[in-house]
C-alpha cells in the first residue's frame, strides 16, 4: 500500500483550497518549486494524475480521493493535538461545509455562532442547492453538508434535522394583475403562466409546487413550464424580488410570515405548504470537532425547522 506523507497531503489540499501553486506556496511559507515537487511525489505515490493544471486548479477523480484523505488526516491530527494539549501556534482547523442558501439565511449561521470558541476552528462555507450538495461530500471538498438527500454518501453518516416549510406568496399588486379572480380562479395553470422567481437554474421548487398542484386535478394538468422566469441567486434578494412584484415564488415560512400578516405579501395557497426535509451528513471519521459541530447544528435546527 502506498504511503502518503502528511506534508504532501497538506500541500495538495492547500493548493486546491487556494487555487494556484503560488498562492499555496505563500500560505505554506515554501517556494513554488517545493510545492511542485511535493505534488509530483504525491502523484508518483498514487500512480495517478491528481491535479488538473487549470486556473484555478481542480482535482481529478483520483485527486478527489486524495483530497478527502488529506482533510481527514488534518482533522485527526488537529483532534489529537487538542487532546494532548499541544500548542497549535495559533493555527485553526478549517472546516468546509456546504449549505443551501435558505438554511444559511434562516438558521445555520446562528448554529456556527454557538460553536464554542475553544474548539479553535474556522468555517469554509460552500453554498449549493440542497438537492445537489452531496456531490461536494463525495469529492472530499467538504466535511459536512446540509442536504435534502436522506441516503448517506459513502464514508458519511446522516441524521434528520427537520422540515423547512415554504409558502407560495406574491405581492398584492402582482396578484391583482395576474390572478384577478383570486382566490377562486387560481390554479396550477394560472401559476404556470405568471412570472416566477427562481433562485437559480438548479432551483426546481416553484415548478415542483406547480406540478404537485396540477397532479391533484386533471383539469389543471400543466405539461411544461410556460411563464417567464426571473433568476435571483441570493436568499434576501430572492425574497425582495417577490416583495417588489417581479413574480411569485416560495419563501421559507419563517421569513415570509410577518409579511403575510402585515398584508405585504399574499399567500396564494394557504392549504398547500411546500415542505422540504433537511438532513445533516458528515464524515463518519471519529472527530471531536465534527461531534461538537453536529450537536450544535442539531440543537439550533430544532428551533427553526418543523420536527416530525
Amino acid at each position: 500500500m502506498s504511503h502518503f506523507p502528511s506534508e504532501q497531503l497538506l500541500t495538495f489540499s492547500t493548493v486546491l483550497s487556494e487555487g494556484t501553486l503560488d498562492a499555496a506556496a505563500r500560505l505554506l511559507h515554501i517556494t513554488p518549486s517545493a510545492v511542485s515537487q511535493r505534488l509530483k511525489a504525491l502523484e508518483q505515490s498514487a500512480g495517478r494524475v491528481l491535479l488538473q493544471r487549470s486556473n484555478p486548479v481542480q482535482a481529478t477523480e483520483a485527486g478527489e480521493v486524495i483530497l478527502r484523505l488529506a482533510r481527514q488526516v488534518a482533522q485527526l491530527e488537529a483532534d489529537a493535538g487538542r487532546e494532548l494539549g499541544l500548542s497549535s501556534d495559533g493555527a485553526r482547523l478549517a472546516v468546509p461545509i456546504v449549505v443551501n442558501a435558505d438554511s444559511l439565511a434562516v438558521w445555520f449561521l446562528q448554529a456556527l455562532s454557538r460553536v464554542p470558541v475553544d474548539l479553535n476552528v474556522t468555517f469554509d462555507l460552500h453554498r449549493d442547492d440542497e438537492q445537489h450538495s452531496t456531490g461536494l461530500l463525495r469529492s472530499g471538498t467538504v466535511m459536512a453538508a446540509v442536504t435534502a438527500t436522506p441516503d448517506p454518501v459513502q464514508g458519511c453518516r446522516v441524521e434528520s434535522l427537520g422540515v423547512m416549510r415554504y409558502r407560495a406568496v406574491a405581492q398584492p399588486e402582482f396578484v391583482k394583475m395576474w390572478f384577478p379572480d383570486f382566490p377562486h380562479g387560481l390554479d396550477a395553470a394560472a401559476l404556470n403562466t405568471a412570472p416566477t422567481v427562481d433562485f437559480d437554474r438548479k432551483d426546481t421548487y416553484q415548478w415542483a409546487f406547480v406540478e404537485s398542484w396540477s397532479s391533484s386535478f386533471a383539469k389543471s394538468h400543466v405539461p411544461e413550464r410556460r411563464g417567464p422566469r426571473h433568476y435571483v441567486p441570493a436568499s434576501q434578494d430572492f425574497g425582495d424580488a417577490i416583495r417588489l412584484g417581479l413574480g411569485w415564488g416560495l419563501i421559507p415560512e419563517v421569513q415570509c410570515g410577518p409579511d403575510i400578516e402585515a398584508g405585504r405579501l399574499i399567500e396564494l395557497a394557504p392549504d398547500r405548504p411546500f415542505d422540504v426535509p433537511l438532513y445533516w451528513q458528515r464524515w463518519r471519521t471519529a472527530s471531536n470537532v465534527l461531534d461538537v459541530l453536529s450537536s450544535t447544528v442539531r440543537e439550533v435546527s430544532a428551533e427553526f425547522l418543523l420536527q416530525p
